[in-house]
Order: C-alpha cells, then sequence, then structure tokens
C-alpha cells in the first residue's frame, strides 16, 4: 500500500503521522487521507481541490505534474510526500 508522509513542519501543528493508503492517483490518494485526518484538507487543498501554492507533493522522488486535477498515479508500493513550503523574511 502506498504511504503518505508529511513535513514535520505540518506534523509540528497537527496530527498527521505517515498512514498507508490504497493505490490510485493523488487525488484518490489524498480523499483517503482526508477521510482519516478530516483537518488536514484545508492545508492542503483550497476549496476547488487543487494543490494550496505552498504545497507540493512528490511520488518517490519525483513532484507530480498535475496541480490542479491530481492525475497523477501512485502505485502499490509508492511513497508519497506532502511538504508545506516556508516563506518568511
Amino acid at each position: 500500500m502506498p504511504r503518505v508522509t508529511f513535513t514535520a513542519n505540518l506534523q509540528r501543528h497537527l496530527d498527521c503521522p505517515s498512514l498507508e493508503v490504497g493505490p490510485g492517483n493523488v487525488d484518490q490518494v489524498l480523499a483517503a487521507v482526508f477521510a482519516q485526518r478530516p483537518v488536514l484538507r484545508s492545508y492542503i487543498v483550497d476549496d476547488q481541490g487543487r494543490l494550496r501554492r505552498h504545497v507540493n507533493v512528490f511520488i518517490n522522488s519525483t513532484m507530480i505534474a498535475d496541480r490542479n486535477g491530481l492525475s497523477d498515479a501512485v502505485g502499490e508500493s509508492d511513497e508519497v510526500f506532502v511538504f508545506q513550503a516556508l516563506s518568511g523574511g
């Protein structure tokens, strides 16, 4: 099963341990995560279901290509990493 892991920055603010969910595409994988941890949704996607500007998702070591539709495939043995970019001055 694919494993979804969140950055330490998100983990400091939210209860978001690594989770194993079923394969599919990024949208389906994130939906499975949100079903278990609903509070994560507003931090990861906007009201249209697109990744927020400050969030990046990698499958293994490759950044996903479809930030709007989240259609990139996630295989049975893939690892999905959700990063929240930091900014400031």
